[in-house]
């Protein structure tokens, strides 16, 4: 897919998502938030694991860096007196930064170490997060977390839209900007390079790439993606706390783009869906059993955990390739076929010989 191409579909899609949000309710449209946030992460974490090969367990930790990095650069803006959307525009870059920062330090880190030793760090990362809060509590807020002025309708919209449906409208635009970056990255000569180097590491490095440079650029695209995600979760829900961002959550990430399929950015999307519907659908049909208030609590506590357990076992027996390898995939345009000059026609009628018997005997005046 050409350049070009790529981004008039990315415009389609975008221009779909949020037409879409007229026909959802406010509760809807919320959840439709958190996809597109949820979204921002498992795109990057896709092309880390699909096209480099390298596991990150800690991606939760990358997205509470972006979302503090909002958080406080949103509340530092509105104490200097910068609201609606140069606020949000500069805390998004900020959260970006922050990210970048953290995955570039984990990429250098990354271009050492291989297999279970990066996994061992970055899970590291993610299990330090509420100590790291507690320890700074006078600037993160310990336990409690960072909570941010609220971003309401702009005023050109309010008669239009609802707060639920412009957080909608943010996230999407963010993850539309994000995502389209990725795959214009993918597509292009550093995807490739990312390919070389997941496929043989040495071969790569005689045909004369940076291995690693390449996962340095790998890690810092993923943290990015990902420390966006985290800025609009924090848009979303006006606050940002280490509670939000587990290790539980950390897995349900690399669930997701494993169930959704490694590689594919539509891949990341399904999961995205999946791990952010499929707790509502059980809370909801747990809700309407019968139940007592202890059963009901362990169910909900303890149920999620059990579904997505038993699906990613069945979607990677059924299908290694994820939801993504199970969907019909384009047909390869048919190129046209230079036409071929028809064979000349051949005569099949007997040929005539003259024999010397047909000839006729010449008389005697001839002689």
């Amino acid at each position: 897919m050409t350049t070009r191409r790529l981004l008039l579909t990315a415009l389609v899609l975008t221009l779909v998502a949020i037409g879409a949000t007229f026909l959802l309710d406010p509760y809807r449209n919320y959840q439709f938030a958190l996809i597109a946030a949820t979204f921002c992460a498992t795109a990057g974490l896709t092309l880390l694991i699909g096209l480099t090969g390298q596991l990150s367990l800690g991606h939760a930790a990358l997205m509470a860096a972006g979302g503090y990095g909002y958080a406080l650069t949103a509340n530092a803006l509105t104490e200097a007196g910068v609201d609606g959307v140069p606020r949000f525009v500069v805390s998004l870059a900020a959260a970006a930064a922050a990210s970048a920062l953290l995955g570039l330090l984990l990429g250098l880190a990354a271009a050492r170490l291989k297999g279970p030793y990066l996994s061992g760090v970055t899970l590291v990362l993610v299990i330090a997060l509420p100590a790291f809060t507690a320890v700074f509590s006078g600037v993160f807020r310990g336990d409690q977390g960072v909570q941010i002025a609220y971003d309401g309708v702009p005023e050109a919209l309010r008669m239009l839209i609802v707060v639920e449906q412009w957080q909608a409208w943010v996230a999407i635009l963010v993850a539309a900007l994000v995502v389209t970056w990725l795959a214009v990255l993918r597509n292009g000569r550093a995807g490739l390079r990312m390919r070389a180097v997941r496929d043989d590491e040495t071969a790569a490095r005689l045909q004369g790439v940076r291995a690693g440079r390449v996962k340095v650029l790998a890690f810092t695209a993923s943290s990015i993606s990902a420390g966006a995600g985290g800025a609009v979760l924090c848009f979303v829900t006006q606050s940002v706390s280490p509670g939000a961002y587990t290790l539980a959550f950390s897995l349900l990430l690399v669930v997701a783009v494993v169930i959704g399929g490694l590689g594919s950015l539509l891949g990341a999307f399904l999961g995205s869906v999946v791990i952010v519907m499929l707790p509502w659908l059980i809370q909801t049909a747990t809700g309407a059993l019968d139940l007592s208030a202890d059963a009901a609590q362990r169910l909900t506590g303890n149920l999620p955990v059990l579904v997505f357990g038993v699906l990613l076992i069945v979607v990677t027996a059924a299908w290694p390739g994820g939801i993504r390898g199970a969907l019909p995939k384009r047909m390869p345009r048919r190129t046209a076929r230079p036409r071929q000059a028809a064979p000349a026609p051949v005569d099949t009628t007997p040929e005539t010989r003259t024999t010397p018997a047909a000839e006729p005997i010449p008389t005697t005046p001839e002689r």
